[in-house]
């Protein structure tokens, strides 16, 4: 029985121990500010754009190297460009002919003209000889009346008026054919000049391409990853390179929401990294997610609305992180520490980093 005492004694000597080691390193205790605050762990991340090919080919150079920093519109690659290269030459082609017909077209039109006034001074001409044998066949008509002319004048005199009739006729015939021709001609003109727009449109998109040949930064930013190798050949839209803009860097992190439901966009936040504790960066909440994560299929109880997670961005000022370019680093772990007191200060340890 003696022995047994021994044991038990011990035994909760050991608990008591491990209950005061516990009490003394317990990680989930608040070691916060107090609670007009609220922390969430999260990681640091950048806005990542895709420098893709507009369309397939061939890759022909790539001038940068993963890590190097660019500016928005450095040439990053090039694609090649032999075949565009054709095109453009066979559209330039296309567009000279298509030129020289609107000047054969419009000559065209200046010839049907000269020969619509052809046609009219024609028509006039056999206009006044008909109107002068119409007079001539009155008088012989008259004369033959009162005996002066014989009867084959007469006849001759009306076969002529008759000719001149028909002649008209034909000229006028002329005269609206000499029109319609300029009409048509007019329309060449427009059939022309539709086919010397629509080649120059060819030659416009061509030059479009050539240009989208040459990869550009969308912004300034940092390599992050190469996709692809000179040589290769990619489709339309692959992927060549990523690019990081490390002026638009954030930390993503959770919250519940009994908190989330308090804090507005442009909150300040205070950012501490696990690799740099010593420096506090100073944020502002720009996102705050409108739906839960996390989130059961039933919610009756209060315990279970606690499980309501929502996520927040801090947003990071651009002009700090234009200052330390070179020392921004995406993916480091860290605790983001929000104030939810408007009237509380920040203490001491979270006072942002003069000289940031």
């Amino acid at each position: 029985m003696g022995f047994n005492k021994r044991w038990i004694v011990l035994v909760l000597v050991a608990a008591a121990v491990a209950v005061a080691i516990l009490a003394s390193w317990r990680p989930w205790r608040n070691e916060g500010p107090g609670n007009g605050f609220v922390s969430g762990n999260g990681r640091i991340e950048a806005t990542e754009v895709a420098v893709a090919t507009k369309l397939a080919g061939r890759i022909r150079q790539i001038l940068v190297s993963e890590g190097e920093f660019v500016q928005a519109g450095q040439t990053v690659a090039r694609m090649d460009i032999a075949s565009l290269q054709a095109q453009r030459d066979e559209a330039i082609a296309r567009l000279q002919q298509a030129r020289e017909a609107i000047v054969g077209a419009h000559a065209q039109v200046s010839l049907r003209e000269s020969d619509l006034q052809s046609a009219l001074a024609l028509v006039t001409q056999r206009d006044s000889e008909l109107e002068a044998a119409n007079l001539r066949l009155a008088r012989s008509e008259q004369l033959t009346r009162e005996g002066f002319f014989s009867t084959q004048t007469l006849d001759d005199d009306r076969a002529r008026s008759r000719n001149l009739k028909a002649t008209l006729s034909a000229s006028q015939a002329q005269v609206r054919s000499a029109q319609a021709a300029i009409a048509a001609a007019r329309a060449q003109v427009s059939g022309a000049l539709a086919n010397a727009r629509a080649a120059q449109a060819t030659l416009d998109r061509i030059n479009v391409e050539m240009a989208d040949s040459d990869l550009k930064a969308p912004r300034d930013g940092r390599i992050q990853y190469l996709l692809a190798r000179e040589g290769e050949v990619i489709a339309g839209g692959g992927r060549v390179l990523n690019l990081l803009d490390l002026s638009d860097v954030y930390m993503t992190f959770f919250l519940p929401e009994t908190v989330s439901g308090r804090i507005a966009l442009g909150t300040e936040v205070r950012i501490v990294l696990d690799a740099a504790p010593k420096y506090v960066i100073p944020a502002a909440v720009s996102f705050v997610a409108s739906n839960a994560q996390f989130t059961p299929k039933t919610v009756e109880t209060a315990s279970e609305r606690q499980k309501l997670m929502f996520r927040v961005r801090a947003q990071i000022d651009r002009e700090l992180l234009k200052r330390h370019l070179a020392q921004v680093k995406t993916g480091l772990p860290g605790v983001a520490w929000v104030k939810i007191d408007a009237d509380m200060a920040w203490p001491t340890h979270l006072i942002a980093t003069p000289g940031l």
